[in-house]
């Protein structure tokens, strides 16, 4: 289902809709969670709250990308939990010192697990886009952005001169201007 379909569903059908919903995502939500937090109870916790943060915060949602939306609520709310858990450690910290080092890292961790969670969706929403381009213009966007590899890699790879790799990313990305919309990835 996708999501004007699920909204439609969940507004007019109610908490019947909900259930179904949650059913659907809870999965994932679950599986974001753990990769924050390493703990099954812990990730449990955080998609309930999840789920209870997303019912009442649906009626502002602003299409703005459904499971993205979703993936930034519980990778959130994952790490304030882990935030609570390491506060109460830190507590027990001998002295100032000590107690800044390891809030520093724990701000640290925190956010580099937000910002992979948060790749990991994006790079993957853009494989699922990327779909949609003509194949001779997706295999050169996926050689230089996704695997990185330099024109002459390409050229080499596809049997291409290096201006025709050239070429086909600057229209390549003509095209993904045309066609896609900048909301779409936000």
């Amino acid at each position: 289902m996708n999501e004007q379909e699920w909204l439609n569903k969940i507004f007019t059908g109610g908490a019947a809709a909900y259930k179904d919903f949650v059913k659907s995502y809870y999965d994932y939500v679950y599986r974001t969670a753990y990769a924050v937090l390493h703990h099954h109870q812990d990730a449990e916790d955080v998609a309930q709250e999840v789920f209870v943060q997303i019912y009442r915060a649906l009626p502002e949602y602003r299409n703005q990308g459904l499971k993205t939306w979703i993936t930034r609520i519980t990778v959130n709310r994952a790490i304030d939990a882990r935030r609570k858990q390491n506060r109460q450690k830190v507590i027990v910290a001998k002295d100032e010192e000590d107690f800044h080092t390891q809030a520093e890292e724990q701000w640290n961790e925190a956010l580099s697990l937000e910002q992979q969670v948060l790749l990991q969706e994006r790079k993957a929403m853009i494989k699922e886009e990327l779909e949609h381009l003509p194949e001779h213009y997706r295999e050169v966007i996926q050689s230089f952005y996704m695997e990185e590899k330099s024109y002459e890699e390409i050229a080499v790879q596809h049997g291409l001169e290096k201006k025709s790799v050239e070429s086909r990313l600057y229209r390549a990305r003509l095209w993904l201007k045309r066609h896609w919309r900048r909301e779409d990835f936000e």
